[in-house]
């Protein structure tokens, strides 16, 4: 057998190594890093309560808006722990621009229509809180989603309002 010559010219190399996937602490103790706990736990409580009972009508808007802010807050928060939002093709070098617009317009708004779509359904059935109503009783369940998205809409006003500060004082990074 024949043997064969080496390669004249050496292979590519591979993609640059990255490092090891470790916590980002210093976020996770920062203001916006316990806003985000606080709103993921709040936004959970709230689709869980509206999904968890019947509900028709707006209802379904309001939980369609709260999975989705809370589905996006769980990405955001999850790329900030592991400081890996350089990896978000065209946002990772705005990422304070980008939890900015995500606190202000999509938790905020989306939240605070949810929570008032709630309200106005607990308003509606708080004929059922009466003592010796015998039928199954929603307005338990619409105000204390209401109640949740009231809060979590807080809670993304201040974060949003904690990323503007650092945008005006030319601060680039989220912690």
């Amino acid at each position: 057998m024949a043997r064969t010559a080496p390669p004249a010219v050496p292979p590519p190399p591979g993609p640059p190594a990255r490092g090891s996937l470790s916590l980002h602490r210093a976020y996770l103790r920062s203001p916006l890093g316990l806003l985000r706990l606080g709103q993921l736990a709040l936004g959970a409580a709230f689709w869980v309560t509206v999904a968890a009972h019947r509900y028709e009508g707006a209802a379904h808007f309001a939980l369609f808006a709260a999975v989705l802010v809370w589905l996006l807050t769980l990405a955001l928060f999850g790329l900030s722990l592991l400081g890996r939002w350089a990896l978000v093709p065209w946002l990772g070098s705005r990422w304070l621009l980008t939890n900015l617009v995500h606190d202000l317009v999509l938790g905020v708004g989306l939240y605070a229509a949810a929570a008032g779509i709630m309200g106005y359904k607990a308003g509606q059935k708080s004929y059922c809180n009466l003592p010796g109503y015998s039928q199954h009783c929603l307005y338990g369940a619409y105000l204390s989603a209401s109640v949740c998205g009231g809060i979590a809409a807080c809670l993304y006003l201040f974060s949003g309002l904690y990323c503007l500060s650092r945008r005006c004082r030319d601060q680039r990074d989220i912690i």
